[in-house]
Parts: structure tokens; sequence; C-alpha cells
């Protein structure tokens, strides 16, 4: 007989990455060492654009708001998924469940936002460069940057509040390394087709709109880089621009896999490796892609190195 007493649901407990002792200890290490260079490498960039006048530009700040989306983004799911590979049995409450699910929603919705309003500012700054200081100043960035957060944050509680609220069978397994709404619903006693096609149509909304206003922006950009006349500006434009492209197509590549698809069964190893790109990878490359092939920004470092 399966349980159905959602109240009674004190834990679920996570299946995660491999059930092999072997891997586990090889898996911890290398998340260990990733997480760790994410935190640094992002809060290297805070601390960069908070510190040095010369960055307080709209560019940077955005990019500072990137970089503490992406450490919060990477801590909703990441320690836990380390703590799980140390121990037999990774469980976590009820509570703490649906607050990872807040918070990596959250997060996600957050660095959605901020990739399309970066994508925007790339684009007057481009392809408008007279007008770039009266369309985006200092005051109007903050202003996209902090709607962004309060979006994102008041976005995502509907499916949080949705899903939270069904009732749950036993047995409480989530075969994830974190709490997603397609490996929770798999666990509700009513298997509602109107209830996912509900969340899948929520969450597309925004992935869609985010990815499409981003990629027609750097769109723009490149038409107007094909009109450089110098083949040396247009190749070091380019450069640039096609770094930001992989960077933005991998993240959203990879949560419209993930979220932009037909309810149903999916192969969960592929959702597992699929989720990990933009949950631990996009966190760590990001910096890198923005900020270190910057010349602005290494220019920066290299006179802190100096003193």
């Amino acid at each position: 007989m399966e349980e159905r007493n959602q109240t009674g649901v004190k834990e679920f407990i996570f299946n995660g990455l491999t059930s092999n002792e072997r891997s586990k200890a090889a898996l911890f290490t290398l998340f260990l060492m990733i997480y760790s260079l994410t935190l640094i490498s992002n809060a290297s960039i805070i601390m960069l654009v908070w510190s040095n006048t010369s960055l307080h530009k709209p560019m940077y700040i955005f990019l500072g708001n990137l970089s503490f989306s992406e450490i919060w983004f990477t801590t909703s799911t990441v320690p836990k998924m380390l703590s799980g590979l140390l121990s037999k049995i990774n469980s976590i409450s009820f509570e703490g469940c649906f607050l990872q699910f807040y918070f990596f929603f959250s997060c996600g919705a957050t660095e959605c936002l901020l990739l399309t309003v970066m994508g925007y500012d790339r684009y007057l700054a481009i392809c408008h460069p007279l007008h770039y200081t009266f369309l985006m100043s200092n005051y109007k960035c903050c202003l996209f940057a902090a709607s962004c957060w309060i979006l994102a944050f008041l976005w995502a509680s509907f499916p949080v509040i949705l899903i939270s609220t069904l009732p749950f069978c036993s047995p409480f397994k989530i075969d994830h390394f974190l709490c997603d709404p397609g490996p929770l619903l798999e666990l509700t006693c009513e298997k509602g087709y109107s209830t996912e096609m509900l969340i899948t149509l929520y969450i597309s909304t925004v992935i869609f709109s985010t990815s499409s206003c981003t990629f027609i922006s750097y769109a723009f950009i490149i038409q107007t880089i094909l009109k450089i006349p110098s083949s040396s500006g247009r190749r070091k434009a380019f450069s640039t621009c096609a770094s930001h492209l992989i960077v933005v197509s991998i993240f959203f590549g990879s949560v419209m896999y993930m979220y932009v698809r037909p309810p149903g069964s999916h192969p969960l190893n592929i959702d597992k490796v699929i989720t990990m790109f933009y949950s631990v990878v996009t966190p760590l490359i990001n910096p890198i892609i923005y900020s270190l092939r910057n010349k602005e920004v290494m220019e920066v470092i290299k006179k802190m190195m100096r003193l």
C-alpha cells in the first residue's frame, strides 16, 4: 500500500549521482575543487568591481550581480550534493527540500534575467555608442539589476508553493541530487498532467522570453560588428562576442532541455549530467569568460598585483 499522507512527509532521500563508493570519492574531490574555484573566482570579481572606481560602470555592475547570483545558485545545491557523496543515506527534510528548490529556481531565474540585461547593455554600447551613457546610466543599471532580483524571487514562489501542497506517496526517494520539479512530481500521489503542463508552461515562459531577448541582442551586435571596416577590429569583437555566446548558449541550452519539454518520463542519468552543466559548470566559467577576457578587468588585476 502506498502511503498517501503529505503532512506526514518529514524527509526525502536523494539517490544522488552514483551508488558506487569508489566513484563517490572521485566525484567528491572533483566537485569540491570546482565549487571552491567557483566561489573564489566569483567573489574575486565582486571585490574587484566593488573596490575599483574605474569599474563602476553598468557592464561591471551587472557582472558583479551575475557573480553574486552564481555564488548562491551553486551554493543552493553543491554543498548538499557533496555531503551526500560522503554519507550512506543522503536525506533532506521536507522544508529543506523546498527551500533548496526555491533558492535554486530564484537564483537561476535571476541569472536568466541578468544575462538578458547584460546582452541588452552590450547591444546599446556597440550599436548605439553615442547614446549609451543616456540610455544606460549607472542609476538605470542599478534599477535593472534590482528588478532582476525582485522579479526572479517573486516568480519562483509559484511552482514551489504549488508542488509543496501536493500529496506525496512513499517511498520518498528523489532520483536526483537536488529538489527539482520533475523528480518531485514523480513522487506525488496525484499524477496530474494539467499540473505538470502548467508548471512546464510557467517555467518555459521565462526561459523562452529571456533567451530570445538575449540572442536577439547578440544578433544585432553581430550585424554591427560585420560593418566594422578593420579586419583586426572585427576579429577582436567577434572573439569577445563568440565567447559570450558560448556561455549563454550552454546555460540556456541546458535549461531548455530540462524544463522546456513535454511532461513525462525522461532519461534520469542524462538529466543529472545536463543539470551539472548549468548548476556547476557555468557558474565556474562565467567569471572567466566575462572578466578574464576583458581588457579593462585585466588591467585592474595587473595594477593590484604590482602593489
